[in-house]
């Protein structure tokens, strides 16, 4: 009598999460970095056409960054996931809120007061972003840092209606942008050369 043989199965390999999705942290991190540094550059003083960054935060640093969002929720990268979107709807807001924001009645002084609190909030969610990416690495703290001091200094300079306060929060934008760009070079150079040639630290 013959004797069946039973086919095996070979065990099927389990792939992370996404895996086939390309790394959007570059993405993100550049879209951020490039709308932050022009807005910067007008918190600086070093020009007065605000009306310029309006493009930029719908289109590069809102939609581009709520999609590199989306992708990493995709690969199962909570943090990036929080990250991207998060500001990604936060440059959507600030294209709402200066170019299609109906004041009223109110003075500018209020204007200024509610802007305060606004930028006081994204500073409170992103100091506690800033403490999830000592998980990261030394690139990604570093730009959350100085951004968590960017937002609080320009809350300062809107309470205070002082131009020094609103320069100053303008050129440690412009610092967090060269380190946003920082970690997004290195994003794109270290997958090109399937090596590490920009090195982004280890994490905490």
């Amino acid at each position: 009598m013959a004797t069946t043989q039973v086919p095996q199965v070979q065990p099927q390999t389990a792939f992370p999460p996404g895996s086939h999705i390309a790394d959007p942290a570059a993405l993100g991190l550049g879209a951020f970095a490039l709308t932050t540094f022009v807005l910067s550059v007008v918190n600086a003083g070093w020009m007065s056409a605000e009306a310029v960054v309006f493009g930029l935060a719908l289109a590069y640093g809102g939609l581009a960054q709520l999609l590199a969002g989306m992708w990493e929720f995709a690969k199962g990268n909570t943090f990036g996931a929080t990250a991207f979107s998060s500001y990604g709807a936060f440059w959507l807001s600030f294209w709402y809120l200066t170019g299609h924001t109906d004041f009223g009645t109110l003075t500018t002084s209020q204007i200024d007061t509610g802007v305060g609190w606004y930028l006081l909030a994204w500073g409170i969610f992103t100091t506690y972003m800033a403490v999830a990416s000592t998980r990261t690495n030394s690139a990604v703290l570093v730009v959350f840092v100085l951004l968590a001091a960017t937002y609080y200094i320009l809350a300062v300079g809107n309470w205070t209606g002082s131009s020094f306060w609103a320069h100053l929060g303008g050129y440690v934008g412009i610092a967090t942008a060269a380190a946003t760009w920082y970690a997004s070079f290195a994003t794109v150079s270290n997958w090109a050369f399937k090596r590490t040639v920009m090195p982004v630290g280890p994490r905490a």
